[in-house]
């Protein structure tokens, strides 16, 4: 067997298995994967959207900015450049220990009294700290009833309303054990819109 033969016999293999294999992970898979998922999940497989009168307002998995005292507001993002930027997930990475932490609470607590003044209730810390991820879409139960008395006001509703809603929007423990009771802040306003317009 010449050199070149050789070379060949150690080469084939190769390019057959690198054919092959790319063939399986780069079309095959992919193709059967999105087969499956648009057949047995197509909304989460299409971004979990939210539509609202034949428009896309958002993702079930993206949070979103609210400053309007009618709406409930959503965990605060520390993504930059902006607010909420679903292209640079990130958190703050500021260590408790670190005074700009301490400051961007306080200046958020500050928002949050001035907005509802005469609130009594303890502002939940996820009204006045980032998540890791910075799109958090979901607030505490508590951070929703915190709001409710504001948002009631504003919209003259019925504290009772508002608190059916957040009831009604509520989601509970994945598979009734991990995790905590969480409201998905758009799809909560996006109620109280709808019970706006009846």
């Amino acid at each position: 067997m010449n050199a070149h033969n050789r070379w060949w016999a150690v080469v084939r293999p190769a390019l057959v298995l690198f054919v092959l294999f790319t063939l399986l992970t780069g079309v095959v898979y992919p193709l059967l994967v999105t087969a499956v998922a648009q057949t047995t999940f197509p909304h989460q497989a299409n971004g979990s959207l939210i539509e609202h009168e034949g428009m896309i307002i958002g993702s079930e998995l993206i949070g979103q900015p609210f400053s309007d005292p009618a709406y409930f507001w959503s965990r605060p993002s520390a993504t930059i450049p902006y607010a909420y930027n679903a292209a640079a997930s990130s958190g703050s990475n500021l260590a408790p220990s670190n005074p700009a932490l301490l400051d961007q609470a306080q200046a958020r607590i500050a928002v949050l009294k001035a907005a509802d003044p005469g609130n009594p209730l303890p502002i939940p810390v996820d009204l006045v700290t980032a998540s890791g991820s910075g799109l958090d879409p979901h607030i505490s139960v508590a951070a929703a009833q915190y709001q409710a008395n504001r948002v009631a006001q504003a919209r003259g509703l019925a504290i009772t309303e508002v608190i059916k809603l957040i009831e009604a929007n509520t989601d509970g423990r994945f598979l009734g054990l991990l995790g905590e009771p969480c409201v998905n802040v758009l799809k909560l306003n996006l109620a109280l819109d709808n019970l706006a317009s009846r």
